[in-house]
């Protein structure tokens, strides 16, 4: 199938919707040259699932393409949200070839906006297999179920979204009921010439290294693509626990502050630093917490990422804080290709190690290491179909504390919609 009747056909799927108008019948422009970078660059948005064929995933048709055509793509493709940063700039570049075009169909793209939903809804459906391994202290194993919901709700014309996540947890190992909760809720939008979010807001710093984890406040972040800083302050609870007997909410949390600033020069390298603090802390604030000076803890850390290619990326991440053990991390990972739940048969693998001291990361985003362990890890993702991946991963190392053996198997089947 040609590229042109590739996108011809995708351009028909979009368009079906809005056939109440016939404003390209009545305005013809002229064929987009058939050598145009333009098809390769709508190629890759419809590999990474940016716009959509038909139903049943064929693309159909033998229509010559139009510059009007190729505009309409355009004007659908930027009325999409939560798109990666390369398909982003994709879509920057195709809008600024097509600007006119897009000019010219300004009142339909205004009038398709407000057909849309404005409510949008993912979620996915997770079972988790966890097999960990102590020489000194207790295994455990995980078999469970996940059920999760996210709502965004447009608000407006304003450029703000209110989002959650909603999680249902099913334990497979026992006969008890599940266990529900609204793991986040906050409101996100542009504010002061940045973007504010404000609630019970995600927190992924240093590569997730540190906290890949909720907190209850605000963050501000300022910039552009290349470079970027965010601030972010609020209270934190590492257990998720709720007060006892005569506590208050500030008895089970931590004030949380912190910074980073991220710099991307170019596709291949990204680069961050920042610094993390934790004050008022308790004992059950931190995985582990011996001494910390005046019950506060400071982490700094620097990182970043080099794509050699399409195929292989370098990780690297490191983090020190002021406590008096336990108080270096760091990771270095090869990562080779990688699964796409729009594309099945894709896969990836990768091979690291890890060092995460307990007293230098807080809720860590890895399912193969946790804080208070050292050593290899190894893992391999495949789309088992659209929408479905599958991932297995092992680590093989130490508890840091106890400087015993261990191991860690991790299975994951995880059903996008």
């Amino acid at each position: 199938m040609s590229k042109k009747t590739l996108i011809s056909a995708i351009t028909a799927a979009l368009v079906v919707g809005a056939a109440s108008t016939t404003f390209a019948a009545a305005n013809p422009f002229s064929d987009v040259p058939s050598d145009s970078w333009a098809y390769d660059a709508v190629s890759t948005l419809a590999a990474d699932g940016v716009i959509d064929g038909y139903p049943d995933g064929t693309y159909q048709g033998s229509n010559t393409m139009t510059r009007y055509e190729m505009a309409q793509i355009v004007a659908r493709a930027m009325a999409k949200t939560d798109i990666d940063k390369a398909d982003k700039a994709i879509v920057d570049k195709l809008a600024a070839e097509f600007a006119d075009e897009l000019d010219n169909l300004g009142v339909r793209v205004a009038d398709l906006e407000k057909k849309s939903d404005n409510v949008v809804w993912k979620g996915k459906v997770k079972y988790k297999y966890v097999d960990e391994n102590h020489d000194a202290g207790k295994d455990k194993l995980t078999n469970k179920v996940t059920f999760r919901l996210e709502p965004k709700a447009y608000i407006g014309n304003s450029g703000w979204t209110a989002n959650a996540r909603i999680d249902y947890d099913l334990n497979l190992s026992t006969s008890s009921n599940g266990d529900g909760e609204i793991s986040r809720a906050w409101v996100e939008g542009p504010l002061f010439g940045g973007t504010v979010q404000a609630g019970k807001v995600p927190l992924f710093t240093a590569q997730g290294m540190i906290i890949d984890d909720p907190f209850s406040g605000a963050t501000v972040s300022w910039g552009s693509d290349k470079l970027n800083a965010t601030f972010m302050a609020g209270r934190y609870n590492h257990e998720h626990d709720l007060p006892g007997d005569k506590e208050t909410n500030r008895d089970v949390t931590a004030e949380y502050y912190g910074t980073q600033i991220d710099y991307t020069p170019n596709d291949k390298l990204a680069l961050n630093a920042g610094y993390t603090a934790l004050q008022n802390l308790e004992q059950h604030d931190v995985p582990v917490s011996d001494d910390f000076k005046d019950d506060s803890l400071g982490i700094w850390y620097v990182g970043g990422s080099y794509a050699f290619d399409k195929n292989v990326k370098l990780v690297g991440q490191y983090a020190k804080s002021d406590a008096d053990n336990y108080e270096n991390a760091g990771i270095v990972e090869l990562d080779y290709k990688g699964a796409k739940k729009s594309d099945p048969g894709s896969w990836g693998a990768y091979v690291g190690y890890r060092h995460l001291g307990q007293n230098a990361v807080i809720e860590p985003t890895y399912d193969d290491a946790a804080a208070d362990q050292k050593g290899m890890v190894f893992g391999v993702q495949y789309a088992l179909a659209e929408n479905i991946i599958a991932d297995v991963e092992y680590f093989t190392g130490k508890d840091i504390s106890t400087d015993e053996d261990a191991d860690t198997f991790f299975t994951k089947v995880e059903f996008s919609f």
